[in-house]
């Protein structure tokens, strides 16, 4: 996103309230941008609006469920009246269930789905109504490695991050069919050190976590504003495992489903047995009648990695398909040795 022009830029995070969003959210309010913060949970948006104002910036704190379109509008209307036209709009918000598939009910798959899917697309359907008429605006969808590459434990979340690839891909053709300036991007995000190991609807005997190597959600933000910046692209890709699962799933996908189902179980859970008392954000935020606020970051600080050399050489054009497709096939080798 430009800086220069005269007026505030007005952007919009769904999922803001912990996590990626909320550390999305705080580098944008550095840029002077208001920010539209929409998430279910009352005490997690309040507490990200705060930061916002504290970095000098207008919030405009929403609970808002993604899955619900009229709520979606509503907000959309919102946020157009109270704080101006809608210069970018990231999609962000998600649930799912950690479980495998025939452990998951299908109640529980169809809310992940709608949540982490439909979210997205009822965010861009709104995003657009605002942008297409005035014919500028980005939107920003953020993906996953598990976008291309499904893992156990996780079928309805990578069915839906799967989904989101083909529906954007669509929709960008449809836009550069009507000459359109409204641009749309993808993010790949890897494993990220974000709350949602303490509130996803599990069924795991072990706590889960995020498979190594983890971030912090700031590396994911920091992709997510340069990819504001620079909407022609048709994505980024953040990670060196990003980088390694997405063209190693295009080389060898046999190879990683036998390691995959080897590996997969474990690699997503810790040594600790699960907490019963857990709470669970499926159906109903996390913050609960405690008022807990979340934050950004999860559990994991002592083993996230603050920034990615390949995410910072990939905004800039310096990693070459060559290269990673060369490091690829050494890392399916690599698995195959294991």
């Amino acid at each position: 996103m430009s800086r220069n022009r005269q007026r505030a830029q007005v952007a919009v995070i769904t999922g803001a309230s912990a996590g990626v969003g909320r550390a999305t959210a705080q580098l944008l309010a550095r840029r002077g941008i208001a920010i539209a913060l929409l998430a279910r949970g009352r005490t997690g948006l309040d507490a990200a609006a705060d930061e916002v104002r504290a970095a000098g910036s207008r919030a405009l704190p929403i609970e808002v469920d993604m899955a619900e379109y009229d709520q979606v509008v509503a907000a959309g209307q919102r946020i157009e009246a109270e704080l101006g036209p809608i210069d970018l709009w990231i999609n962000d918000a998600f649930s799912s269930v950690f479980a495998p598939f025939l452990q998951t009910r299908p109640e529980e798959f169809r809310r992940a789905t709608e949540v982490t899917y439909l979210g997205y697309v009822h965010g861009t359907r709104v995003a657009l109504h605002h942008m297409v008429p005035r014919d500028r605006g980005t939107v920003v969808q953020v993906g996953s490695a598990l976008a291309y590459r499904g893992i156990p434990l996780q079928a309805a979340y990578c069915g839906a991050k799967h989904a989101i690839v083909g529906f954007t891909e669509a929709l960008r053709c449809e836009l550069m069919h009507d000459r359109s300036n409204v641009r749309v991007t993808m993010v790949h995000l890897p494993a990220v050190n974000t709350p949602q190991f303490d509130w996803l609807l599990s069924r795991l005997p072990r706590h889960a976590q995020p498979v190594p190597p983890i971030y912090e959600p700031v590396v994911a933000a920091r992709a997510i504003v340069g990819a504001a910046d620079r909407p022609g692209r048709r994505e980024y890709w953040v990670g060196a495992s990003t980088a390694l699962t997405i063209l190693g799933n295009r080389i060898a996908p046999g190879l990683l489903d036998r390691y995959l189902a080897r590996a997969g179980y474990d690699s997503q859970q810790t040594d600790q047995r699960a907490d019963p008392d857990q709470p669970v954000n499926l159906w109903h935020p996390a913050d609960g009648p405690d008022g807990r606020d979340h934050g950004a970051r999860g559990g994991f600080t002592n083993r996230a990695h603050g920034h990615s050399a390949q995410a910072w050489l990939s905004r800039h054009r310096l990693v070459t398909a060559a290269g990673l497709t060369g490091a690829a096939a050494a890392g399916v080798l690599a698995w195959q040795r294991r």
